[in-house]
């Protein structure tokens, strides 16, 4: 049965979907990074699609809340 706590969906999902708080951690770190050194050659497509799949991953957990 599916909690209604937004803390136990949360923790549910950085298990099921990157394994560890620290995978997901990482994503976010790169992320921030991304925010102040975007320029073109600086992060490969895929790497900013991963760090932006991860942010609206947490924001759509955040929202069911």
């Amino acid at each position: 049965m599916p909690s209604n706590n937004p803390i136990i969906q949360l923790s549910d999902f950085i298990e099921d979907a990157y394994g560890t708080p620290e995978a997901l951690a990482q994503q976010l770190d790169l992320a921030v990074e991304m925010l102040f050194y975007v320029e073109e050659d600086t992060f490969s497509r895929r790497e900013l699609q991963e760090v932006a799949s991860a942010l609206k991953d947490v924001v759509r957990v955040l929202r069911k809340s």
